[in-house]
């Protein structure tokens, strides 16, 4: 699926995938600027925990945003497809300014809310300035193409990565959580090699991309981001590949990013943002 249109005076919401297990108390900045950026003490955030299949999950994101000063928090799971159609639903997806997905496993979230009128009407929230951000699996399904599911290692091999639709808030990029504590690059990897024109986005733990209106993405977190640009690759041979066999792949870029350093989407370029400034300071 295509994401929803801007419409011209309007400005596409935030789109903020974590690589999972951020911190929820003490240090909470991801969570705590995701409150801020939906409004603050205003924010009104809609916690769907659908990829979790544990029961207490909607109950302790609603707990954790409330008390970080969001002024209404609400957990709305869908346990059917039948649901993602019910008025009161919609309703609630309206009036929210931020959308949250939990952890768990993002192909739950995929089969029982992709293709449905509730995922139509978060990507048009979004592209009407609502914010949407997920952890874990809930980072994984914002975008149109999804790692369903992989093989941890370095290297890229030849089977390594399935890919899934996701949300298709927006079609830049592919991402991958838990990155550096899983060893997933490969698997990131295997997925550019399918389609060069994403950039691949590998999240560590308790760090997130912020990505605004305009494309550019910023880190927030304890951890890094890894960003791999496949746009000028000049060989791949996934194509002659057997099954398990390595992978090669030449003219791929990558950058390292940690929290203020920032990237383009669009341009493609890195910049390492309050970085420098920070330097210059000392």
């Amino acid at each position: 699926m295509c994401p929803s249109k801007v419409r011209e005076g309007e400005q596409r919401g935030w789109i903020v995938p974590i690589g999972g297990a951020e911190q929820k108390e003490n240090d909470a900045r991801i969570l705590e600027r995701f409150v801020a950026l939906c409004g603050g003490d205003a924010a009104d955030i809609v916690v769907i925990p659908t990829a979790s299949q544990l029961p207490d999950t909607g109950a302790r994101y609603e707990q954790i945003f409330s008390e970080l000063g969001a002024g209404r928090v609400t957990a709305l799971d869908f346990d059917t497809r039948r649901d993602t159609s019910e008025r009161n639903r919609m309703q609630r997806i309206e009036q929210a300014s931020g959308i949250f997905f939990t952890g768990g496993n993002q192909l739950r979230i995929s089969t029982l809310i992709g293709g449905t009128p509730i995922a139509q009407l978060i990507r048009t929230r979004n592209a009407q300035g609502v914010h949407v951000g997920g952890t874990s699996a809930g980072a994984s399904i914002l975008s149109e193409h999804m790692i369903a599911f992989g093989k941890e290692g370095s290297s890229p091999t030849a089977g390594s990565v399935r890919l899934a639709p996701g949300l298709g808030l927006t079609n830049r990029f592919v991402i991958d959580q838990h990155f550096r504590q899983r060893d997933r690059l490969g698997r990131l990897l295997a997925a550019l090699a399918y389609n060069p024109f994403a950039i691949g986005i590998g999240l560590d733990e308790d760090t997130a991309a912020f990505i605004r209106p305009d494309n550019t993405l910023e880190v927030e977190g304890s951890g890094a981001v890894t960003v791999v640009d496949a746009g000028e690759m000049q060989f791949s041979s996934m194509d002659r590949a057997d099954e398990n066999q390595p992978v090669c792949l030449l003219g791929l870029k990558i950058h390292i990013l940690i929290a203020g350093a920032t990237f383009n989407l669009h341009t493609r370029r890195a910049s390492s943002g309050t970085l420098a400034v920070n330097k210059g300071t000392h």
